[in-house]
């Protein structure tokens, strides 16, 4: 069992492809590394809530791309290791001049402590933000944290 959930956009495979490895750009701008070719690994991280470890896995431009999460903390849960070697991918398919954009994390189980949390999350980062960054340009990633101008003197 897995999370799945896909849209359809007018954009071409590969300005899905481009969006959607474009991960600062729809799910958080506190991202550090690669996040395009085989072997590059980043760093997700959202305040103490969330922190994880990417491995890209897979990467064929206007097809699919693939993660394999490395390491993982939630500041809400008492098992670190559920989504440890679990996989993302996106799998990108062109239908009747329309591009479909199927997103999975395989091995996000219901009986995972983080599931609710983790669903609502995916949903509202792939369906919204990741289709209006394909759409507008403008997507809805977590916002880079900002030292108060005091502090930053």
């Amino acid at each position: 069992m897995s999370f799945t959930t896909s849209f359809t956009v007018d954009q071409t495979p590969r300005q899905v492809y481009d969006a959607f490895t474009d991960v600062r750009g729809w799910w958080s701008e506190e991202v550090d590394g690669g996040t395009v070719r085989v072997g590059d690994e980043f760093d997700y991280h959202y305040e103490e809530v969330h922190r994880c470890r990417m491995r890209i896995t897979e990467s064929e431009p206007g097809r699919k791309v693939s993660w394999l999460v490395l390491e993982n903390h939630f500041d809400f849960t008492r098992d670190d290791t559920e989504w440890v070697g679990t996989t993302i991918t996106f799998e990108i398919t062109e239908r009747d001049g329309k591009t479909e954009a199927r997103f999975t994390h395989h091995g996000l189980v219901p009986e995972y402590e983080c599931f609710e949390v983790c669903h609502k999350a995916w949903t509202f980062y792939v369906g919204t933000s990741l289709r209006a960054l394909i759409t507008t340009g403008e997507g809805q990633p977590n916002r880079q944290s900002v030292l108060p101008a005091e502090l930053a003197r």
